[in-house]
Parts: structure tokens; C-alpha cells; sequence
């Protein structure tokens, strides 16, 4: 079985992080997004992963290759043009067609492996392929999926509707056994100009086959953590965190105090600060005299005389705060 992940698009909801990364490299809990995807790959050991690749596709190819060339035979396809996840998938059209594939999204984190979802997949027996959902509580966000009744045969799969017909979302993990019907849908759209919301949709892909006759049917996900915007990033974070054993703390802690869970990169230095908890940062940042919690910070960043909270700073940043100096009265009461 092969895998294609989808990860060339900008990441417009994650700016201004993106604006000068891909959103699969976002860093978060100790690794760029894309690191912990390919980490709970590991055990699927599948025939290749095809990375799909567009917006700064030079930091996802040095990323992948230094630290997962020795884990997956790794294959870089070019997506020139973002039309969508639809169109995303279409481009490996040439190094998928007629094998099995699992289609992961490079913007979602699984608390479970891929492994487990794949042997769900293989319990659904006879089927064109398998989707993951889950219960969602704002349905019209998600690609919705509505079930034949008694059945766990897909009748109808709508993307991002304004009357959803279900709550049951799809979860952004596909299996495909039909791959031949399948990119013979994708290129049907693409010829056509059959597009949804000015994109090529694989959510219409796989309705269309549907509608040709293919059975589809659903396994259950239990959790997934959405890494699109700043918020759930937060949150994916904490999550992420709490999974981990406690983090090391390195040798170039000054006087500071590290709360746990935390993950520290490489070559970070912590002078006079309190560290935690729920904070990542990345290699080669420099913080002094300051409080930080419940962040994300980047690399090679210098922060100063600050008190952060619920904050997410990127790569190379200066920040500097000043200290301030008090004489204050019985009964005060002062807010910064």
C-alpha cells in the first residue's frame, strides 16, 4: 500500500506563521506538524509515502530527508497549481494508479497510529475503500458523510454543506482500493472544470464514484487534532505534550524553574525564567528574565523581560519587554 499526503498549500488560516513556511512545518510539541504524521507511520511500514509538495517545498524535502529517508522510501510530487485536495491527490495520478493508497492529511494529528486505522480498513471486508469519521459538532465545516440505513455503506458524502444531512464528519484519513475508478473520476473533474467553491474536491471524487457504483464504508476515529489555526494549535499542543514523558531540560538552564510537560530543542538557553508548562521551543532560542506558558515558540528566537501566556511566536523573532520599578501604597490596585 502506498500513502499521499496532501501538504503543498499555504496555510492561509496559520498566518503569519506560514507566510514564510508550509503549514506541515509549523513547529509544535518538540517537531514541525509533518514529523509527527510521519512518526505514527512508522508501523504501517508502507511501499511509499508521495509527499505532495508546492508552497516552500524546499523545507518539507531538507526536513523529511535528514530525519526520514532511512524510515520510508520517500517520493516529492509538485503540485504547480493549488486546486484543492482533489487536484492534490490527481498530480500522483502516475506513481499510485493501480495500487492500494491511504490518502492523510498534512494538517491532522491522530492520537492513534495509522495502523490501527488501516486494520479497521481491512475488518470493512469487500469495499472500494474505507473513510474515517467521526461525530462533529459543527457539521457544516466538514466533508459530512450519511450512511445507508442498518448499514455501514456510505449513501451520499457532501463537503462543508449547508444543511448537513449528518454530524458524521470525515476525519481526514482515506483508504482507496479502487484506485483506477478513482483517478479515473479525479481526471473526468479536471478536464471538466468540475469544481466546488473554486477547487477540486475529493469529497465530489469519491461521491462520483459512489454514483458509478462503488461501495464505500466508514471506520471510526477517536480523536484527531486539527493543526489549521492558531487556536487548535494551542490546544494540539497541551495534547501532544501531555502524550510525551517529560522533556529534558538542558544543560543551559540559569537559575530558572521548568515546569512540566515541556519540549526543549537543541541549544537553548534559559536564563533567570520560569518554563511551563505546556511550552515547546525550538532550537537555538535564547529567553531571559521572563515567564512563558502554554506556548509554542520557534527557533533561533530571542525573548526578554516578558510574561507570555497562550502565545505562539515563530522562528527568528526578537522580543524585548522592560522591567518596571513600583512604589506602591496600602490598598492598591494596578493592572498591566
Amino acid at each position: 500500500m502506498k500513502v499521499v499526503i496532501p501538504a503543498a498549500g499555504a496555510g492561509k488560516r496559520l498566518f503569519p506563521h506560514t507566510h514564510t513556511k508550509p503549514k506541515p512545518m509549523v513547529y509544535i510539541a518538540g517537531k514541525p506538524i509533518i514529523g509527527h504524521i510521519l512518526d505514527r507511520m512508522i508501523e504501517l511500514q508502507p511501499e511509499e509515502i508521495i509527499l505532495v509538495v508546492g508552497y516552500h517545498k524546499e523545507q518539507i524535502i531538507s526536513y523529511v530527508d535528514r530525519y526520514y529517508k532511512d524510515k520510508f522510501n520517500v517520493r516529492y510530487v509538485d503540485q504547480q497549481e493549488r486546486l484543492g485536495l482533489g487536484h492534490s491527490v490527481y498530480v500522483t495520478k502516475d506513481h499510485v494508479i493501480g495500487s492500494e493508497v491511504m490518502i492523510a492529511l498534512g494538517d491532522m494529528i491522530f492520537k492513534s497510529g495509522y495502523l490501527e486505522f488501516y486494520k479497521f480498513h481491512a475488518e470493512n471486508g469487500k469495499c472500494s475503500g474505507s473513510i474515517g469519521v467521526r461525530e462533529v459538532e459543527e457539521p457544516q465545516k466538514y466533508g459530512i458523510v450519511e450512511l445507508e440505513p442498518s448499514s455501514l455503506c456510505i449513501r451520499r458524502l457532501e463537503e462543508k454543506p449547508e444543511k448537513p444531512s449528518s454530524n458524521l464528519g470525515i476525519a481526514g484519513v482515506y483508504f482507496i482500493k479502487d484506485t483506477p475508478l478513482f483517478f479515473e473520476v479525479l481526471e473526468w473533474m479536471v478536464q471538466n472544470g468540475i469544481k466546488n467553491r473554486g477547487e477540486y474536491q475529493l469529497t465530489d471524487a469519491l461521491q462520483e464514484m459512489i454514483q458509478r457504483g462503488s461501495k464505500f464504508k466508514t471506520f471510526e476515529v477517536s480523536s484527531w487534532y486539527d493543526c489549521g489555526h492558531a487556536k487548535s494549535l494551542l490546544e494540539t499542543n497541551q495534547v501532544l505534550l501531555d502524550e510525551k514523558n517529560p522533556g529534558s531540560v538542558p544543560d543551559d538552564v540559569c537559575d530558572s524553574v521548568i515546569i512540566q510537560p515541556v519540549e526543549i530543542g537543541e541549544n537553548v538557553k534559559i536564563i533567570n525564567s520560569v518554563i511551563g508548562p505546556y511550552t515547546s521551543i525550538a532550537e537555538d532560542t535564547v529567553i531571559k528574565n521572563s515567564i512563558i506558558s502554554n506556548s509554542v515558540i520557534g527557533s533561533r528566537t530571542s525573548i526578554s523581560n516578558l510574561n507570555l501566556e497562550s502565545s505562539i511566536v515563530g522562528d527568528d523573532a526578537n522580543l524585548v519587554g522592560k522591567h518596571n520599578s513600583l512604589n506602591i501604597g496600602d490598598y492598591s490596585s494596578i493592572e498591566f
